[in-house]
């Protein structure tokens, strides 16, 4: 059996800032373990720019963000094996993995760093009536036809759902010819960035039907259109309210999924909201030296946060490996409530934490003129006004290391949304 300090699953941005921050930790022995043939992950097909602005200062294209970080990790060579599937990862951080060169293979690891990604929720979750015509496709397999293969996959296209791909792909299919005739969404407010509805939709004219969704989908053979219906506050469609719409292309853009078959095979506690590791401040899971960052961990907005919270996985997972990481310590819950829908990390040890602590979360709706406050037990230490929160942002405070530990008998951090 090989043995390795590090591994890492997943060969994507996360994997690869987690390794660059590991390696100049001072951590030697790093091995990424990558399914696809190429690293980078998503971002390959993400030939749109906007990516970079926090980490960079300049806009790049998906490839061009990957490519940066590609470069760092061949700089400090670090080992990657490419076309590599991760079988198991045990209790005991024990990775079986295989691939046509070495097949079968184990790799005992001191520290494990989870970074698989996500991947997209499909057709068979939505519970749509209809045959299973040809035209049907999940909006980052439409992306990577049309980006990386070259293929188009229709001209007359509905979408369903308005997360950040399924308005980056309307813009794409827009440019490349396709009629975009609609998005659907079936909640009250758009699930993407506000810059991706502006840029996406409202400067090509492509009308966003909020409180929508498809309840019927016509032909057999190959699709020949869809139907869409409003909904009422409980998600069920208003009868009479039917709108037929003609197309040969639906694009399903409705939700990511954390990747962690893997994780719960080897016993790590899922967080029931965001689907990926319970972790704490060190973004360790219940298992000693099994580390998780990126959208395994739980769905991003933007690749830079991915990057930075990777870094800081990197070096504690090389802390745990170096003894540096403490590993005793008493853990604080961090409890969402009243409109805040999770948080990460949702445990905090104050004696292991840097001096200050970066704690991000999604809202359950769309909110103006807020507060974000955050209370140790009944004290309220933070009340910041927000003009506009929504899902589709992240939010994030800060926490300080100082405020934590001038309450020795902390029971409960509290993050909730106040009217005043």
């Amino acid at each position: 059996m090989k043995s390795c300090d590090i591994v890492i699953a997943g060969g994507g941005p996360a994997g690869l800032a987690a390794a660059i921050a590991a390696r100049k930790a001072g951590v030697e022995s790093i091995l990424i373990l990558e399914r696809d043939r190429e690293a980078g992950g998503i971002l390959n097909q993400c030939i749109h720019n906007g990516f970079g602005l926090h980490t960079f200062r300049e806009e790049l294209t998906g490839p061009e963000y990957a490519g940066r970080y590609i470069e760092m990790a061949r700089a400090l060579q670090i080992e990657w094996m490419p076309d590599t599937m991760v079988m198991e990862i045990s209790r005991d951080k024990v990775i079986t993995a295989m691939n046509r060169r070495e097949g079968i293979f184990r790799i005992q690891a001191k520290a494990v760093i989870l970074a698989m990604g996500c991947r997209e929720r499909a057709r068979g979750a939505l519970n749509i009536p209809g045959y299973r015509p040809a035209g049907i496709f999940s909006a980052g397999t439409a992306q990577r036809l049309v980006n990386m293969e070259g293929y188009m996959p229709g001209r007359e296209v509905v979408i369903l759902g308005s997360g950040d791909i399924g308005l980056i792909m309307a813009r794409r299919m827009t440019l490349e010819g396709a009629k975009v005739k609609a998005v659907a969404e079936l909640m009250p407010y758009c699930g993407g960035l506000k810059r991706n509805i502006v840029q996406c939709l409202e400067d090509y004219d492509i009308p966003l039907k909020l409180s929508h969704t498809v309840v019927d989908i016509r032909g057999k053979e190959r699709l020949e259109g869809v139907t869409l219906a409003q909904v009422d506050d409980d998600g069920r469609p208003i009868p009479g309210t039917e709108e037929d719409y003609p197309c040969d292309t639906l694009l399903l853009s409705v939700g990511l999924i954390p990747e962690n078959e893997l994780s719960q095979g080897m016993g790590v506690v899922l967080d029931g909201v965001t689907g990926g590791p319970v972790v704490d401040e060190s973004l360790e899971t219940n298992i000693p030296g099994v580390f998780a960052c990126g959208n395994v961990l739980h769905v991003h907005d933007l690749v830079d946060y991915v990057s930075e919270e990777a870094a800081r996985a990197g070096v504690n997972a090389a802390g745990y490996v170096t003894g540096r990481l403490a590993q005793n310590g008493r853990k604080i819950p961090v409890t969402a409530m009243e409109g805040v829908r999770y948080t990460v990390p949702q445990f905090i040890c104050p004696d292991r934490m840097e001096a200050d602590l970066t704690v991000r979360f999604r809202v359950a709706g769309v909110y103006r003129d807020r507060f974000v406050s955050v209370y140790l037990d009944g004290e309220r230490v933070l009340h910041q006004k927000k003009r506009v929160m929504a899902p589709g942002e992240m939010e994030e405070v800060i926490l300080h290391k100082s405020s934590l530990l001038a309450c020795p008998d902390l029971q409960c951090i509290t993050i909730k949304t106040e009217k005043e």
